[in-house]
């Protein structure tokens, strides 16, 4: 009897994931996998797929990834690749560590975005080495006919950041903001940042390829990046309120750092007829 394929649930901050082991690279996972197993009728549910695969099986792995290193291969919901995610990663971490795949709490994990140091904390947070942030042009989006001003922010991946007044909860996001596809054309997160007291954000993301989320890593991190420029500073440190929960954010001269939960859920194997339908 076939024992199907092996998979592990998890969220970060209620950013939630499949993520399914692959050390040897021979899961065949198209996009109507991926769509299928992130449908919360019709599959798993989740906002995007981990595949866990060594380096050495990943033919698109930017240069200077170790063939035996640990390879974040990040898909989202409507099953396009994505460059990186840092609650993905978390949970990647921490399945790692609990899964007795790495030795020691502090390693390095592969990503289409370059490594990304982590390191696993008792009680089950960890911290993410998230790299450079880049912040650069300004860029307009529309939501249900109103405009808002953000920056955009590269965090390995592209996303405009909308540092404003209005409560980030009145806002409609079933519909994708409406972006500028010049500035664009592959698409991009878009956050909506609330100032609150000091030392801390409130906001919510919509992000291209599965719509709003609870929360998004990456999201975050451009977050801190918009909202220390509306202050007048390029460095600082920042909790992130999401609908999800909370993080903490540093954004220092030459990089940056996620610090949040990292939750296991479940683990199971996909029946094999289901896997070979989809």
């Amino acid at each position: 009897m076939d024992a199907g394929i092996e998979f592990v649930k998890g969220h970060g901050t209620e950013n939630d994931f499949v993520l399914l082991p692959d050390p040897a690279g021979e899961l065949e996972l198209t996009q109507s996998r991926v769509r299928a197993l992130c449908d919360r009728h019709r599959g798993l549910g989740a906002d995007g797929v981990l595949r866990a695969v060594r380096g050495t099986h990943v033919t698109d792995a930017p240069a200077g990834t170790s063939p035996d290193e640990w390879f974040m291969d990040y898909r989202n919901a409507d099953g396009t690749i994505a460059e990186m995610c840092g609650n993905g990663v978390r949970v990647f971490a921490r399945y790692l560590v609990e899964a007795g795949l790495v030795a020691g709490s502090e390693f390095r994990i592969g990503s289409r975005s370059g490594p990304r140091s982590v390191r696993v904390h008792d009680g089950g947070s960890v911290t993410v080495g998230m790299g450079a942030v880049r912040v650069g042009a300004q860029s307009t989006v529309s939501v249900e006919g109103q405009a808002f001003d953000g920056i955009t922010v590269d965090v390995g991946n592209p996303h405009l950041a909308c540092v404003n007044d209005l409560p980030v909860e009145q806002l409609d996001l079933t519909v994708p903001p409406g972006h500028d596809p010049m500035a664009f054309p592959h698409g991009v997160n878009v956050e909506f940042v609330n100032l609150l007291a000091p030392g801390a954000v409130r906001m919510r993301v919509h992000e291209r390829g599965v719509g709003e989320t609870r929360s998004c890593g990456t999201g975050t991190v451009a977050a801190v990046a918009a909202a220390l420029q509306a202050n007048g500073q390029r460095t600082g440190t920042l909790d992130v309120e999401v609908p999800g929960g909370r993080v903490r954010v540093a954004v220092t001269a030459d990089g940056s750092t996620l610090t949040g939960p990292a939750v296991l859920v479940a683990r199971g194997r996909l029946d094999a007829a289901w896997w070979r339908e989809h």
